[in-house]
């Protein structure tokens, strides 16, 4: 919007939780996406938490817990 500055914005954020074998990095991307599905004009996140879970003395799975800010569209 012309003339729309950053403070002009108001945002929802909401919190989601990603896993996967991988890592970190794709237990975030794999949240990110599934909240894009249902989610509209996804902005901005932030990792508030970091864990997992261990088989055998082993990482088994990593799990993320988001929050994910994206912004509310209209008047």
């Amino acid at each position: 919007m012309e003339g729309e500055s950053l403070s002009d914005n108001v945002y929802r954020v909401i919190e989601v939780v990603g896993s996967a074998a991988t890592g970190t990095d794709d237990a975030i991307r794999n949240a990110i996406a599934r909240a894009s599905q249902t989610v509209n004009h996804l902005d901005w996140f932030e990792v508030t938490e970091t864990r997992g879970h261990i088989e055998d003395g082993q990482i088994a799975h990593f799990q993320v817990t988001l929050k994910v800010g994206f912004k509310i569209e209209g008047a």
